[in-house]
């Protein structure tokens, strides 16, 4: 999105913070006071509706920009944001952002991610409506194994719980156990040390995906 120099600036304008595996990031309905640099770890973009639910819109890895739609244009924020493992991030107040922006040129290139992003949540919400609970986990799981950015050759750890994967779905945590079941059987998957799923077989929930 960003090239180099301008990701490098960015960074060298506060400093970095550590936050823990849940931790909300940018909560639905606050006002856009800041953006944040995702350095590290990856995160879950989710939407409540009017009656609690929660859905997944998207989620991010290292090398995103977070917030920076909502204090663009000028309004709350339209999602919550939640850490799916230990992510490393930089807190750039809303006045220090746009500043950058104009001194860089950067309107441009955040305005073509913006259309991205908006796809990527569109082709998502097409999944929750019409895919089976297996394959809309599989691709919530795949999706967030992706955004870690673990080492190719290693299993990858997702920490988020059974709950919470249901509430990224829109499903029950039955229909999510159930779901898991098989995949552990057939060795694609098994509790990681410390809590959350160690996956051991990307392409078996890539197959659940594309049966669906």
């Amino acid at each position: 999105m960003l090239g180099e120099d301008m990701w490098a600036a960015l960074l060298r304008l506060v400093p970095e913070r550590q936050r823990e595996t849940r931790s909300v990031l940018l909560r639905q309905g606050d006002p856009a006071t800041h953006v944040l640099v995702l350095c590290s770890g990856s995160a879950a973009v989710t939407r409540r509706d009017g009656h609690g639910q929660r859905t997944l819109l998207a989620v991010r890895g290292a090398g995103e920009l977070l917030g920076e739609l909502s204090l663009l244009d000028g309004g709350v924020r339209s999602a919550t944001v939640i850490a799916a493992e230990p992510c490393r991030v930089h807190t750039v107040p809303a006045p220090t952002f746009e500043t950058f922006i104009n001194e860089y040129g950067a309107l441009p290139a955040l305005a073509r991610h913006a259309v991205g992003r908006i796809r990527e949540s569109e082709e998502i919400r097409q999944e929750l409506a019409t895919a089976s609970v297996a394959a809309r986990l599989a691709s919530a799981l795949l999706r967030l194994a992706i955004a870690s950015q673990g080492p190719a050759d290693r299993p990858v750890v997702i920490r988020l719980t059974q709950e919470e994967l249901a509430q990224l779905i829109g499903a029950s945590r039955n229909s999510v156990v159930q779901a898991l079941a098989p995949w552990r059987s057939a060795g694609w998957i098994r509790t990681a040390p410390g809590g959350g799923l160690l996956l051991e077989c990307c392409e078996g929930l890539r197959a659940v995906v594309a049966k669906r």
